[in-house]
């Protein structure tokens, strides 16, 4: 058993930049899952364990081999590498390195025919995109396609704040122009979240095929879904404000389209 207890190690080092910039994530093909629950969704999203990180006061070696299995390469570190590699202090003593998936449209496959899809166009903050795979898992959709990115998917914020749901969904990312064109080649329908031109959301039908796009709460969604939206759509606001969280907003219409499924 490997044990570290430096942070002045060299692959203490390398994991810290994995932690802190996007381009040594998608250079190296690899990412850090923190905690129990995502490291088990992880693993039955199939995604490829490299290294386990233990803290032993937290976990035992018996329990971390009854998640990960034994053939993976485990190492035991110190609480002071622990505590500055865990972004958070619930994670129950595991962090592990994994490879990357490829999130392209190409990777998408369907089990059925009347697809509901969440289409999310130019997210930035990690927290919002955490919450619209968090809201999308309860929905139980088909896919979330992420238009025109604007943060890296394997940000330990997005992994963080979605609570694991970047394993449990079909994620995959493309243009705005990628994403409306595989859409049509799937006949799906497009209803964009918009104040420009549109009707209640409730009054819709969205028993057929369709996607749900949101952008975000400052600009909303750019004229390209706009334009191609089978129907723009809105939510009917009775405040003073005329926007809400996006995640909350993608869980209103796309929960209506679950009701309107009697949650099929």
């Amino acid at each position: 058993m490997k044990e570290i207890h430096s942070l002045q190690n060299p692959y203490i080092k390398s994991l810290i930049k994995l932690q802190e910039k996007s381009r040594e994530r998608k250079k190296n093909g690899v990412f850090i899952i923190e905690g129990i629950r995502e490291l088990t969704l992880a693993i039955n999203s199939d995604y490829q364990l490299e290294k386990v990180l233990f803290y032993p006061s937290l976990i035992s070696l018996q329990k971390l081999e009854s998640l990960v299995g034994s053939a993976i390469d485990c190492i035991q570190i110190s609480k002071e590498i622990y505590e500055k590699l865990a972004y958070r202090n619930s994670t129950e003593g595991i962090i592990a390195v994994s490879k990357t998936k490829e999130l392209s449209l190409k990777n998408i496959t369907f089990k059925r025919k009347n697809l509901l899809l969440l289409i999310a166009e130019g997210i930035e903050k990690p927290g919002n995109i955490g919450a619209l795979l968090r809201t999308a898992d309860a929905a139980n959709i088909d896919a979330v396609l992420i238009a025109d990115p604007k943060s890296d998917l394997y940000n330990p914020n997005i992994i963080r704040s979605s609570v694991g749901c970047l394993f449990t969904n079909q994620i995959a990312s493309g243009t705005s122009q990628e994403i409306i064109t595989f859409l049509k080649e799937h006949k799906v329908d497009i209803y964009t979240t918009t104040l420009q031109n549109s009707n209640l959301y409730h009054l819709e039908n969205y028993q057929k095929a369709c996607a749900i796009v949101v952008g975000t709460e400052a600009t909303g969604v750019t004229e390209i879904w706009r334009e191609e939206a089978t129907q723009n759509i809105n939510i009917p606001m009775q405040g003073k404000i005329d926007s809400m969280n996006v995640s909350v907003a993608a869980a209103i219409v796309l929960f209506e389209a679950k009701r309107q499924r009697q949650f099929k």
